[in-house]
């Protein structure tokens, strides 16, 4: 058993993200063999990541605030504290806060074959997008 110090409080790049967001790792593979990755990541009022998908699917845990997340070509979902999201392998999608409240989710993913090309990155989610909202906001 090992105790891992915690690596400092990252912000996340603007070119993948709108407005202020800062990622805390907790896991990443440490043995051979190993992909998973977790992460708590923690969103100002109205921040968003750009639409992405992962080459393994990803699992979005929320734990405080009010996230809305969608799928591309999809409505936008309403998500509490408590709930859990699931993304399939190669599904476009974006994440972020409520425009009136912060947000914090878990980010559990595994790793690609190649840890680079886990997770792509396209164009970031305009304002009328993120606007629409859910429709039981």
């Amino acid at each position: 058993m090992e105790i891992i110090e915690p690596a400092p409080t990252a912000k996340n790049p603007p070119e993948r993200f709108t407005g202020d967001v800062w990622v805390d790792p907790i896991a990443s593979p440490r043995q051979e063999g190993q992909s998973m990755t977790a992460a708590t990541v923690r969103f100002a009022p109205g921040a968003r990541t750009a639409w992405h998908s992962h080459a393994r699917g990803q699992t979005l845990h929320v734990t405080e605030g009010v996230a809305y997340m969608q799928s591309r070509g999809g409505e936008v979902l309403r998500v509490l504290p408590g709930q859990t999201v699931y993304t399939p392998p190669g599904e476009e999608h974006w994440h972020g806060a409520a425009p009136d409240r912060f947000m914090v989710h878990l980010a559990l993913l595994d790793q690609g074959e190649d840890p680079a090309t886990t997770t792509t990155w396209l164009e970031q989610v305009s304002d009328a997008e993120y606007a629409a909202g859910p429709s039981d906001a």
